[in-house]
């Protein structure tokens, strides 16, 4: 298992960064009123993952298997792990738990701290998170965002990063490995540019998000969270920017809507 410093605040604390294979991957997606929202993008991610390390395909059962955790649910987060068995043979698994209202879509400012990594290969969603669980509680309170030695944002521990520039371009790292290709932003990027917004998918800096009129980062439970902070330093006016907001509501439309869900219609006001 390959090693990995990590620097937090002025202090470094060694990592294992490799996470088990063993455990599997999996793909977390939000319930409302019992039908798992952006269901097929979900899969397609899952299926991508587990074709790509482990050689097997995910079972058609994934589908009905979410279906069937989800349907009780009114607001839920529902986590689909696949892995590989001892015979090679593909293992799924569902949980599902409700999820507090104020958790999704929220409109509270999130504050980021900085860790350094190395080597960091974020392309899967591990169920092994040891490392990104200690990251996490290291930021505490703020959450973490993880940052390479040469000064590029990657992600969080948990969302996808954008910045919305001084010139009106929105950008966010490329889904080039390092990153998770997160379903959410994925609708981001493609709601922006329905808003009019030019996006670009390139390298950034903290110091282009210090220097950005506003940061956000987007995720398949809280959707858009706009960025109060980094490193203790204010970012833009220290408010949610007008960019997140319209992104914000254009996605609690697009969860909402009947297309977005496998199956009936959800009810307006749930989310």
């Amino acid at each position: 298992m390959a090693e990995n410093v990590v620097s937090q605040g002025c202090g470094q604390m060694k990592h294992a960064l490799a996470p088990d294979p063993s455990r599997g991957v999996f793909s977390t997606m939000l319930v409302v009123d019992g039908q798992p929202i952006e269901l097929d993008p979900h899969l397609a991610l899952l299926r991508e993952s587990v074709r790509a390390l482990y050689g097997i395909e995910l079972p058609l059962a994934a589908a009905e298997l979410v279906l069937e955790e989800a349907r009780n649910f009114a607001l839920a987060r529902v986590r689909l792990a696949c892995g590989a068995g001892a015979d090679g043979a593909p293992q799924l698994e569902a949980v599902t738990r409700a999820v507090a209202r104020e958790l999704v879509l929220p409109r509270e400012g999130l504050d980021l701290r900085s860790a350094a990594v190395e080597g960091w290969y974020g392309a899967h969603k591990w169920v092994d998170r040891r490392l990104l669980d200690q990251l996490e509680a290291a930021a505490g309170p703020a959450s973490a965002l993880l940052v390479a030695r040469d000064e590029r944002v990657l992600e969080t521990t948990r969302a996808n990063v954008f910045a919305l520039g001084r010139d009106g371009v929105l950008r966010t790292p490329p889904a080039d490995g390092s990153i998770l290709p997160g379903v959410t932003r994925a609708a981001t990027i493609e709601l922006a540019q329905e808003l009019g917004t030019a996006v670009r998918e390139e390298p950034m800096t903290r110091a282009q998000l210090r220097a950005a009129r506003e940061v956000f980062v987007t995720g398949s439970i809280r959707g858009v969270e706009w960025v109060r902070s980094l490193d203790g330093a204010r970012i833009g006016e220290g408010l949610r920017g007008e960019l997140a907001d319209a992104l914000a509501e254009a996605l609690r439309g697009r969860w909402l809507a009947p297309e977005a869900v496998s199956g009936r219609p959800v009810r307006a006001g749930r989310v």
